[in-house]
């Protein structure tokens, strides 16, 4: 006799504001859950201060993460279940509406619906001497390792608002911070570039075509090119900080069950969250979700909670 299978009502991939948020719904509901996570938090956890946080005027993403894993933990039960430091590795369809999801430790669950709320992870730039300098004066974390740069010249690619973020925690103790841009202008709020450009210590460059770090053992200066007069033009810096955008954390669900853009995010309804698939929802920074804000995937989640309680009672 075949030892019978437990299937979840509902497994939710991911533990940043997205997962976090549908958990809190989906526990409240009485679904039979399973959250898996690799950890806490999302991209946020590198921030040294969140400012859109509605409820708190500032925190640090240190003190979010720890928030966040506070209120979901605060669920766990027989019927709220939590498997932290796993990642999956295949989802698949093993009958009509019944998936089953495999994850690094080649555990397998099966589940009657699934809501991914992977994020993404950051870009890296790919210009000559990027790979050469990384962890040398180039890296991708400014409250991780802005910090060393004290009192020195630094730039920041990438004129959003995680690069005006960057930015603004950079001239807190770095000598200058120039934001480079490559488009005609900058993408920030508005409140956001008001304040970073008019701190003493900082300004911005845009058409700014990154074409090159250089250094010896260590970055000594970055060359972009404008694009407006095709010149190439030099900086002398300590620091570059990359701020160019987010790569989707959709590697692990094939398109053959859901549809995904030419960046890998993945399609859904924005009104319901629903995928192509039916039984699979997504939210957050993993899908085609034209703003990427913690309140706007947290928001996401909700809805799609709503949705799949209805698809599932």
């Amino acid at each position: 006799m075949t030892e019978k299978k437990h299937i979840f009502d509902l497994i939710i991939i991911g533990g940043g504001p997205a997962g976090v948020t549908a958990g809190v719904y989906a526990a409240r509901k009485k679904l039979n859950t399973l959250l898996i996570t690799k950890d806490f938090g999302g991209q946020s956890i590198v921030s040294e201060y969140i400012e859109n946080w509605i409820g708190e005027i500032k925190i640090s993403g240190k003190k979010l993460q720890q928030k966040l894993e506070t209120h979901i933990k605060h669920y766990q039960s027989k019927d709220f279940i939590i498997k932290e430091f796993q990642y999956i590795t295949n989802i698949s369809e093993i009958k009509d509406n019944i998936f089953t999801i495999t994850t690094n430790t080649n555990t397998q669950y099966y589940t009657k619906s699934i809501l991914i709320t992977t994020g993404a992870k950051r870009r890296k730039i790919t210009v000559p001497g990027a790979d050469k300098f990384e962890h040398k004066g180039l890296t991708y974390c400014a409250s991780c390792d802005g910090p060393l740069f004290t009192d020195k010249d630094v730039v920041v690619i990438g004129g959003g608002n995680s690069g005006f973020e960057s930015a603004s925690q950079l001239a807190a103790y770095a000598k200058s911070v120039t934001i480079l841009q490559r488009d005609e202008k900058f993408n920030a709020e508005e409140t956001m570039i008001d304040n970073v450009l008019n701190k003493k210590n900082t300004k911005g460059i845009l058409n700014a075509d990154i074409s090159g770090i250089f250094g010896k053992k260590f970055v000594e200066g970055i060359k972009y090119i404008d694009l407006k007069t095709q010149k190439e033009h030099a900086l002398d810096v300590k620091g570059v900080f990359i701020e160019i955008g987010a790569i989707p954390a959709t590697d692990f669900i094939s398109e053959n069950l859901v549809k995904k853009d030419t960046f890998g995010q993945i399609k859904i309804n924005h009104k319901t969250g629903q995928t192509s698939k039916k039984g699979i929802w997504a939210a957050g920074d993993c899908t085609d979700s034209l703003y990427k804000q913690n309140s706007i995937a947290m928001g996401d989640a909700t809805k799609a909670i709503e949705d799949l309680y209805h698809y599932l009672k």
